[in-house]
């Protein structure tokens, strides 16, 4: 069935962005809007914690899942073996995913609008990790920071001697938990 392909059209690649930055400024609007205006700021705090979260989210999915887990062990391999292709999670699977393992648990312990803006922190940081990911890939950049992102996940797809370096969109929790070196990078001033 082409939903759940893991390799897609250029077309159905772009709709994943496009679903995922509809999603963002769609519950953005809702929570400035309907949220109440007594606890905006709480819920300002809240969307930074989701957004923080996702980091440590980012880096245990690509270790423990994608590294670890059959079938996800099986279809990341393939983007392994052919980074240029379009290959990712069906945008069905990982919108499922991440309402029922993020939205669901906190809508329970938290209420309605802590829930939905702990969730919009985590899917700002989803949708950053795609952009980032898809850049390292596929785009020619002059950002430093960018470059930084790209060497870092170059090791970690050529690095099959040592795996590691499965912080995408940063190294903090590689470096927390000994899966990354400190190895130079374009832009620092290390030796």
């Amino acid at each position: 069935m082409r939903l759940f392909s893991l390799e897609h059209s250029r077309f159905a690649y772009g709709i994943d962005f496009m679903a995922y930055g509809v999603a963002v400024v769609g519950l953005t609007s809702l929570l400035v809007v309907l949220s109440p205006p007594t606890q905006r700021l709480a819920l300002i705090a809240l969307v930074l914690v989701g957004l923080l979260s996702w980091s440590l989210i980012e880096y245990l999915l690509h270790r423990f899942v994608l590294h670890g887990m059959q079938p996800f062990r099986r279809w990341h391999a393939a983007h392994h073996q052919r980074p240029k292709a379009l290959i990712y999670t069906p945008t069905i699977m990982s919108a499922a995913m991440i309402f029922f393992l993020v939205f669901m648990p906190t809508f329970g312990v938290m209420g309605l609008w802590s829930a939905s803006s702990f969730f919009l922190g985590v899917l700002v940081g989803y949708f950053a990790y795609s952009v980032t990911h898809h850049a390292i890939h596929h785009w020619q950049f002059n950002s430093l920071w960018l470059k930084q992102r790209k060497h870092w996940h170059a090791l970690h797809h050529r690095r099959l001697d040592k795996p590691g370096y499965y912080g995408v969109t940063n190294s903090f929790w590689d470096r927390v938990f000994g899966s990354g070196e400190s190895e130079r990078s374009p832009g620092s001033a290390r030796g």
